[in-house]
């Protein structure tokens, strides 16, 4: 008779290989095992919960390494492989780009509004230090004193003195 697999979401694993095949616990745990359960949990391999994210294999073992994903269960199984609580994957919020930070509570919310406040005193004293710049030209200064003095390269003076 064919195995038959029902509910691997849920942890159930029903199979019925061979007639003959005795009903023991440890061969009711090696099936769950192969069916990517353990103790009634689904559990992922990296691979698995890369594409449960939409994310390459690596960049899932990144957001692991910093923190930014749930940790592996303890073990691991018999090729090495570590393995993930598969609802626990499902839950954790994902980090990365065009992510929502829905999961984000108030001080990660003020601490975002200081950065944009931040940015924006940086954009005046930018202006600023064009205007600066320009007086500096009209008065003569050489350009290496100018912007030693402003904290910006050459470069950069010549690119904003020619209007860029």
């Amino acid at each position: 008779m064919a195995g038959l697999l029902l509910g691997r979401d849920r942890g159930i694993v029903l199979s019925h290989r061979s007639a003959r095949r005795p009903a023991s616990p440890l061969w009711f745990l090696r099936t769950q095992r192969e069916a990517g359960t353990i103790t009634g949990t689904e559990t992922w391999t990296s691979e698995e919960c890369a594409r449960a994210w939409g994310v390459k294999t690596p960049t899932w073992l990144g957001y692991v390494s910093r923190g930014q994903a749930p940790q592996p269960l303890d073990g691991s199984d018999e090729q090495g492989r570590r393995h993930w609580d598969a609802d626990e994957v499902r839950r954790f919020p994902r980090p990365g780009a065009g992510r929502s930070r829905s999961g984000a509570g108030p001080e990660a919310e003020a601490l975002l509004a200081e950065m944009r406040e931040v940015a924006d005193r940086i954009e005046e004293l930018r202006a600023r230090q064009r205007e600066l710049l320009g007086a500096g030209k009209r008065q003569g200064l050489e350009v290496l004193a100018m912007s030693r003095a402003l904290g910006i390269s050459r470069q950069t003076a010549y690119s904003w003195l020619d209007g860029g």
